[in-house]
């Protein structure tokens, strides 16, 4: 199925490594032209590379750090435009007890997971509305579904983008740009295998007992390959798919047990 993104530009953030990775390389397969954004230039530089390899496609990349407004205004000024965003701002996940976060930690969580998106989404839309076509893919979480404890920093900035976006999608929905969420769940990424590590270790267990435990939470009974996540990102991009806004479409193989 061609998805009508060939000629389009794509900028993926994250997109070094785990789930943007496997978006881009989806996107660039498909004929998309592709800027990846990360922290590290030298490890950017390899991606772009390697994609570019296996793609045939144009694979650019801009080093930045999307958790600060200096990153974000700087991706802004050296890559203006774009036709589909994928919004990621790469931070692995941490677990936190309430009482532990002070202001300025809540503040950091909220620019590493609602500004680093926002402020993407308002310096691209008004571009992708004049052109009459856009797609912002937002990466999150399936906890914002079921809150769990000792992720409340990351759920509570993670909530209140999706309540913004959910907002926004009214407004530039009649010009052909959506915005829609992605909420995986357990996805073999080198953030996931080193979570599970630090678990093991802490409970002094092989590695294999924390992992079968996790994958018991979800009724596919195994942890997702991140080209599974990547594909629906893609997918999500598609010419196609200009009727679907203001989603949080769950992927994480059943462990959310909710119908809505």
């Amino acid at each position: 199925m061609d998805i009508g993104v060939a000629g389009k530009h794509a900028i993926v953030c994250g997109g070094s490594r785990g789930i943007s990775r496997a978006a881009a390389w989806r996107l660039a397969k498909e004929g998309a032209r592709v800027t990846l954004v990360a922290r590290t230039a030298q490890t950017l530089e390899e991606a772009a590379h390697v994609l570019a390899r296996e793609t045939g496609a144009i694979v650019d990349f801009h080093a930045a750090d999307l958790t600060s407004q200096q990153g974000r205004a700087g991706l802004l000024a050296a890559v203006p435009s774009c036709d589909i965003l994928v919004a990621n701002a790469g931070v692995p996940q941490t677990f936190e007890p309430f009482g532990s976060l002070d202001r300025a930690a809540w503040e950091r969580w909220f620019d590493a997971h609602f500004f680093s998106a926002l402020d993407l989404i308002y310096g691209y839309v008004p571009g992708m509305m004049d052109r009459r076509f856009g797609r912002i893919v937002n990466v999150s979480a399936n906890f914002i579904k079921f809150p769990q404890a000792g992720v409340g920093h990351s759920h509570a900035a993670r909530l209140a983008l999706a309540g913004a976006i959910a907002s926004l999608v009214r407004d530039v929905a009649p010009h052909n740009v959506t915005i829609n969420s992605v909420l995986p769940g357990l996805v073999n990424t080198e953030a996931l295998q080193t979570a599970l590590r630090g678990r093991a270790e802490a409970r002094g267990v092989a590695y294999q007992v924390v992992e079968d435990e996790v994958k018991q939470r979800c009724a596919a009974a195994r942890i997702a390959d991140p080209q599974e996540v990547g594909d629906l990102i893609a997918m999500l991009a598609a010419a196609q798919m200009g009727y679907v806004t203001g989603q949080n479409i769950v992927n994480d193989g059943g462990a959310y047990q909710g119908l809505f």
